[in-house]
C-alpha cells in the first residue's frame, strides 16, 4: 500500500488513514531480560494489525511470543505504520511511529473486527495462549515526506467512534459482500487502482471501508465522515457512481 500525503490533509487524519489502511506493522517492544539478556533493550517483531472504529490498533499475539512476554513485563510499545510501499522514492512517502501501551481486550468487537481483516487467523485465534490486544495511543509521530514531520498527541489522532455505525457495521458489511459484490470490485478497481475481481469489505468505520481480496487488503476513503447507516449508504452510493463514471 503506497500512502502519498497530501498537503492540505491534517497531520492526524494521515496518522489515522494509516493505521486503518495497513494490514501489518513493526512492534517494538522492551525486552524483558530472560536468559541472561540485559533487560530495556528495545525489542521489534512484525505483527498482523487491525484497528477498533476509534482508529486504536489491535493485536492478536501469542503468549508464547517474546513480545507478548515484554509487554506482561512492560505494556509501553510503538508500532511503525509504514505507508511507504511501492514508491520510487520511499522516504517521499509517509509513516506513522504510534506510542501508547497495549493492554489484553475481551470485547467481541476487537475480535470480531480482527477476523475480519485477517481472515486466516481463525484457524489460531481459539488457541488458549493467543489474545486480543488493544493499543491505547499516547503520542504519534508522522513522517509525511522531506520537511512534513509532526509529533501529535493520541487524543488528535484517536477519534470517538459514532456509536450508531458501529451498530450496523455487521448488518452493512454482509450487506454489500451478499449484494453488492460487483460495486466492491469497482471501487477497487476504478478508485483504487487494484486488480482483479472477487473483492469483498472486511469492515466499516465512520472514514471509509476495507476492503481484502485474498492477501491484498485496500483502503476506500470517505469524502465526509459517516455518522449512522444511512450515511455511511449514502457515502457508498456516491462512490459507486464515481467510480462507473470513472470507467467511462
Amino acid at each position: 500500500m503506497a500512502e502519498t500525503a497530501a498537503a492540505d490533509v491534517p497531520p492526524a487524519d494521515i496518522v489515522r488513514r494509516l493505521i486503518r489502511a495497513t494490514d501489518r506493522a513493526s512492534l517494538a517492544t522492551l525486552d524483558r531480560g530472560d536468559g541472561g539478556r540485559a533487560g530495556g533493550a528495545p525489542y521489534a517483531s512484525l505483527v498482523l494489525v487491525a484497528c477498533d472504529h476509534d482508529g486504536s490498533p489491535l493485536l492478536l499475539i501469542s503468549g508464547l511470543a517474546d513480545h507478548t512476554r515484554n509487554i506482561a513485563r512492560d505494556d509501553r510499545v510503538s508500532l511503525l505504520f509504514d505507508g511507504t510501499a511501492g514508491l520510487v522514492e520511499p522516504l517521499t512517502g509517509a509513516r506513522a511511529s504510534i506510542q501508547g501501551r497495549a493492554s489484553a481486550s475481551v470485547e467481541e468487537h476487537h475480535r470480531a473486527r480482527f477476523l475480519a481483516r485477517h481472515p486466516s487467523a481463525t484457524m489460531y485465534a481459539s488457541f488458549r495462549d493467543f489474545a486480543l490486544y488493544r493499543v491505547a495511543v499516547e503520542r504519534a509521530h508522522l513522517v509525511a515526506g522531506f520537511g512534513r514531520i509532526h509529533w501529535l498527541p493520541g487524543d488528535q489522532v484517536i477519534q470517538p467512534a459514532p456509536e450508531a455505525l458501529v451498530a450496523r457495521e455487521a448488518d452493512i458489511v454482509g450487506h454489500m459482500n451478499e449484494d453488492h459484490s460487483a460495486a466492491l470490485d469497482l471501487y477497487a478497481n476504478r478508485l483504487l487502482g487494484e486488480i482483479g475481481t472477487g473483492w469483498r469489505m472486511t469492515g466499516i468505520d465512520a472514514e471509509g471501508a476495507d476492503l481484502r481480496r485474498e492477501g491484498r487488503v485496500a483502503r476506500l476513503d470517505f469524502a465526509q465522515p459517516a455518522t449512522d447507516a444511512e450515511a455511511a449508504r449514502a457515502e457508498l452510493v456516491r462512490l459507486v457512481r464515481q467510480a462507473r463514471e470513472t470507467g467511462t
